[in-house]
């Protein structure tokens, strides 16, 4: 049986030399099956051969394929956490009353299904190849169960996206008391399934035999998880050689709860939990000691991650928009420590991200020569195959898995063109995304993706979102203080006339 043959050509190739990216102009890349076989000038007598598919993207930039370590799989709460202050915050998450007894899905299993179909489209439209998912818990009944995550795997196996993947699973969920006191509400027991199922879940990618899905472990943020939890959950990884996604150093308060119930810090429960080390990949890392809300000094957090090789996932975006934000990417990055990226929500934009983190960084420093668009770039390809010890990903180089994206800089909004990639970081977004490939197959040709109706997804992602949005009610703590989502402005109830 011959290997298919596909000729990928391009304006900008984003390829390697000397070990490095580098920018080739008017480029080409030669596909045989899964794998890169070739990438140079198109005009090279090397690209001068019979090929089954041909793909001139002309006036694009070709990059190695995006990696989004913290990506969205549901549909988004943004629009309605994402401002406030602390109290609104409190009322939008479970009221201890909720946890306690009224806990369910908010979602039937057919609902759940689409609104994943949904986002995994979403996800390909913007230019991401490769995911890990954030935890889908807000509208659940506690955390994700095995089938749940089985749904996903067939969903993006369906789409040809390359998936990293497994049930979350905690111990407790931070609650709202009836006088406005945080707390988390603990249930060991559902703890202790959930990590049974993610086991479970591992044991079925074994059996599924897909080279689209890879198993890995997915506990949720660190403080609502019990310490012999995070213990075994280190056992288990290590017995199996897998991957570690965790949410640390989130937030300000987790230090405070990990102390109170461990007697160390989040760092220090890590450690202790045996997690710390290469297979570890820390969703967030904002709280170390270099933050100034820690210890505003480097006291080591960070020489210790890096000497374990762990990597962080950064969520430049998520971080502007809620607030909580890295500390300066340039000292993280001096340390040795390895940076991914992650959207974290909607829409699930890295080049927006990117955008975020190059601008932030500039700020942080006051000095426009921080803050290089090349270490986000990087980040977003090289440090996601880096976090999940894939070398095979993020790079355009003969023997690399065939994962691909083009972003078009032929719109006239796009403005002149000096640098490909400045260009498509100021003027652009992953909205741009004119072609992707994994493992050799195309998944968007022309901004699309054959056989998907979009216009029906968006009328079922608009009917789910309004489910989720009437299940905030049902949760609210004091639902009595006020509409929960009140607009920007107030609704206009009477006729003006002029």
């Amino acid at each position: 049986m011959s290997t298919r043959r596909t000729l990928v050509t391009a304006d900008w190739v984003i390829t390697e030399h000397e070990g490095r990216f580098a920018q080739l102009r008017d480029g080409a890349v030669l596909v045989e099956g899964g794998r890169i076989a070739a990438v140079g000038p198109a005009a090279d007598a090397a690209f001068d051969v019979p090929v089954d598919d041909r793909f001139a993207l002309g006036r694009s930039v070709l990059l190695p394929g995006l990696i989004d370590l913290d990506a969205l799989a549901d549909l988004d709460h943004l629009q309605l956490d994402a401002w406030g202050d602390a109290a609104h915050e409190q009322r939008l998450g479970w009221s201890a009353d909720y946890a306690r007894s009224g806990r369910r899905e908010v979602l039937s299993a057919e609902d759940r299904s689409t609104m994943r179909r949904a986002a995994l489209v979403q996800l390909a439209l913007h230019g991401i190849t490769s995911f890990a998912p954030i935890a889908a818990e807000v509208h659940s009944a506690w955390a994700e169960t095995h089938d749940d995550l089985l749904d996903v795997a067939r969903l993006a196996s369906e789409l040809g996206l390359r998936s990293f993947l497994g049930p979350s699973y905690r111990s407790g969920v931070h609650v709202t008391e009836r006088d406005g006191s945080a707390g988390i509400h603990w249930d060991d027991e559902l703890g202790r399934r959930g990590l049974a199922d993610a086991v479970r879940f591992l044991d079925t990618v074994d059996g599924l035999d897909d080279p689209l899905v890879t198993g890995i472990l997915a506990p949720c943020r660190i403080e609502t998880l019990r310490e012999d939890l995070l213990a075994e959950t280190g056992r288990i990884a290590a017995e199996r050689g897998i991957k570690v996604r965790v949410h640390a150093f989130q937030d300000h308060a987790e230090r405070a709860l990990i102390a109170r119930a461990s007697g160390t810090t989040p760092l220090g429960l890590i450690e202790r939990a045996g997690l710390l080390g290469e297979r570890l990949i820390l969703a967030h890392g904002v709280y170390l000691d270099v933050h100034p809300e820690v210890a505003g000094e480097d006291r080591g957090d960070l020489a210790a991650l890096a000497a374990a090789g762990a990597s962080i996932v950064h969520c430049p975006l998520t971080n502007a928009r809620y607030a909580f934000l890295l500390e300066r990417l340039s000292q993280y990055l001096d340390a040795g420590v390895n940076i991914a990226l992650g959207t974290d929500s909607f829409p699930p934009d890295l080049i927006r991200g990117i955008d975020a983190g190059v601008h932030l960084a500039k700020a942080q420093h006051g000095d426009l020569s921080r803050g290089l668009l090349a270490e986000y770039v990087t980040a977003a390809t090289l440090g996601g195959a880096r976090a999940l010890g894939r070398p095979d990903l993020g790079r355009l180089a003969p023997g690399a898995s065939a994962d691909l994206v083009a972003f078009g800089l032929d719109d006239f909004r796009a403005g002149p063109i000096d640098d490909p990639l400045r260009a498509l970081v100021l003027s652009g977004s992953g909205r741009d995304t004119r072609f992707s490939m994994v493992a050799g197959r195309p998944i968007v040709v022309d901004g699309t993706i054959p056989g998907v109706d979009l216009g029906a997804l968006a009328a079922e992602s608009q009917r789910i979102f309004e489910r989720l949005r009437a299940g905030y009610a049902e949760r609210d703590v004091r639902p009595e203080e006020g509409p929960l989502f009140p607009g920007v402005f107030p609704e206009a109830t009477a006729t003006v006339l002029g």
